[in-house]
């Protein structure tokens, strides 16, 4: 949801027959004179919120430990979730008659908001007004990640679709619900996991079946899924896995019950932190811990200690790699336990093993991290910053030893997964071409990215409707298409990472655009009237925020003494021919 545009800073009055009332001001009027009248009184609420000088809150809300003043009187006209609340919980006054308390956790029924969703979602209440998300909570530390589908973006985004939810905000639900939407088809599928939960507990239910379809149809194991899902929602998924079996008999592996029940008994034993039992049961079959991949279980689901003990008995291949193609230190990598992650190391585990799909433990694990968590400084006596020490560590470890070995892209699926983040960088890099042509050639300059063959490619695939970078070469091998993609990826992604550099304002309207507006814009002649109508008006907004960042950019510049410049008039009928055209 974007911010409205600037209402005119002058009004028309005329002597017009059109008059109602005797008043002298004319129906044309009017709208801009109410547009001006809500946007001074959404400013003037956004100061009890911003301003420092005078509190005139009347309770708090305590958030992760953080107290945030708050105005009952709003919420509860804002959102019937706050009206029934303080209707009948007058909240914890301190000694003294103190301000009432409430705690935000006590009061959510499951999952949890942190404090940067909740205060986008109280300045929303207050200023009707959506702000961008803080880049410190919904990014994360990879430098080349574009931040289209981290598990960061993801987490902040989730949990603004479950406070919309549960704050009875129907408005904001639809947005956020496109905007998880618009994850599903490109994230990693283990990072769709928060988003089919959710989706579930909001009862979203277009979003929940297509999280549902897109994790039946992966690789992720059962014993996954029934750790971080709903009972109701992982038989769901054995039914749908179970008729796409039925209708690809000829490529369904045979499963030995009894097998499979003892691999379930070594992992119940680890959930019991008994690595004696575990000893026993491997004695009494011939299922040893890599059949039953117990160090990647013991990674992902058990205590650090337990993974040592089993670490000790000598029996596990510690590179082994699951179904997946992950070893236990991709796993350990996802948990961002650094005893963990020391211990595998310790045993001989290689840091620079690459996943199918090309990610390394340590890439996991930025791709992971919050620029919140990994630059919080921690005080004396509390907890040390593990975010930060796994990475770190996991960094020495590649400097220690930097060969990697080859990764294949090993089936279609992950070739898919690759295909979809290419995807998503070429229409980013190209819509930033049309909104910003001088900013987006300078940033590839940057990048040094403008004469190789990838945007050489996406030059003449932009130019001819039939250009396709999905074309395949039948002589080409998988090691050689793997090579190529990630070569074109990497290009794309340090040219995004020009652009949020050198140009921050211009990247976070062409966040908001590939987030939440793409789908629509592409096609404004479709829909009710109605529907249309708020498509130009966004679109309307749209060219006012390009140009508003173009100038923030800009001033940023002159003040640092960079020189750029890009033509007003070029971005603004690039847009508007863009628009046409679809």
């Amino acid at each position: 949801m974007a911010t409205s545009a600037e209402p005119s800073s002058s009004l028309s009055f005329t002597s017009s027959s059109h008059m109602s009332n005797g008043s002298n001001i004319s129906h044309e009027t009017l709208p801009s004179l109410e547009a001006m009248s809500l946007n001074k009184l959404s400013a003037n609420l956004d100061q009890l919120l911003v301003g420092s000088s005078c509190d005139y809150s009347d309770a708090d809300v305590i958030v992760e430990g953080t107290r945030v003043g708050v105005h009952r009187c709003i919420l509860a006209a804002r959102s019937g979730f706050f009206h029934d609340l303080f209707k009948k919980d007058k909240g914890v006054s301190e000694k003294g008659g103190g301000k009432p308390k409430y705690c935000l956790e006590d009061l959510l029924p499951y999952g949890s908001v942190g404090y940067e969703a909740f205060l986008v979602l109280l300045s929303y209440v207050y200023t009707g007004k959506l702000k961008p998300s803080p880049m410190e909570v919904s990014t994360c530390v990879d430098n080349i990640c574009p931040h289209d589908s981290c598990r960061p973006a993801i987490n902040f985004a989730v949990e603004l679709m479950y406070a919309s939810s549960i704050f009875q905000m129907p408005e904001l639900v639809s947005p956020f619900q496109r905007r998880l939407l618009n994850f599903v088809g490109k994230a990693l599928v283990e990072d769709v996991i928060p988003i089919l939960v959710v989706a579930f507990h909001c009862q979203l239910s277009q979003l929940f079946a297509q999280c549902v379809d897109r994790v039946a149809r992966s690789d992720l194991e059962i014993v996954s899924l029934e750790k971080e899902l709903p009972h109701e929602v992982v038989e769901n998924i054995k039914v749908l896995r179970g008729k796409s079996q039925c209708s690809d008999k000829d490529n369904t592996e045979s499963v030995d019950p009894l097998r499979e029940k003892r691999i379930r008994r070594i992992h119940k034993a680890l959930d019991s932190d008994d690595v004696e039992l575990v000893k026993l049961l491997l004695t009494e079959s011939e299922i040893t811990l890599d059949d039953a991949n117990a160090l990647h279980y013991a990674a992902a689901y058990c205590d650090p200690k337990v993974v040592n003990e089993v670490l000790g008995l000598g029996l596990a291949d510690v590179n082994l790699q699951n179904s997946r193609g992950y070893t236990v230190l991709h796993i350990a990598a996802m948990r961002k336990e650094p005893s963990i992650i020391v211990s595998l190391l310790t045993k001989g585990a290689c840091a620079s093993d690459l996943t199918s799909d090309g990610q390394s433990a340590v890439s996991i694990c930025r791709r992971l991290t919050r620029p919140k968590d990994y630059h919080a400084k921690m005080e004396q006596g509390q907890e040390t910053n593990k975010d930060r020490i796994c990475i770190d560590v996991l960094e020495r470890e590649m400097r220690r030893n930097p060969m990697a070995p080859n990764a294949s892209i090993s089936s279609q699926t992950m070739a898919d997964d690759l295909h979809m983040r290419l995807l998503y960088l070429e229409n980013r890099v190209a819509f930033a071409r049309l909104f910003f042509p001088s900013e987006a050639k300078l940033a590839m300059d940057i990048a040094h990215a403008e004469t190789t063959s990838e945007f050489a490619r996406l030059a003449a695939a932009s130019k001819s409707s039939s250009g396709n970078f999905r074309e395949v070469d039948l002589n080409e091998t998988p090691i050689v298409q793997k090579k190529r993609l990630f070569s074109r990826m990497e290009a794309l992604m340090k040219t995004v990472e020009m652009g949020r550099r050198y140009f921050p304002h211009c990247s976070e309207v062409l966040d908001k655009f590939m987030e939440d507006d793409l789908p629509e814009m592409l096609y404004l002649e479709k829909g009710t009237t109605e529907e249309q109508k708020i498509k130009r008006m966004r679109y309307m907004e749209l060219k006012d925020d390009v140009q508003k960042a173009f100038n923030k950019d800009k001033a940023e510049f002159d003040r640092v003494g960079l020189s750029s410049s890009s033509s007003s008039s070029s971005q603004k009928d690039g847009v508007k021919q863009r628009a046409r055209k679809v």
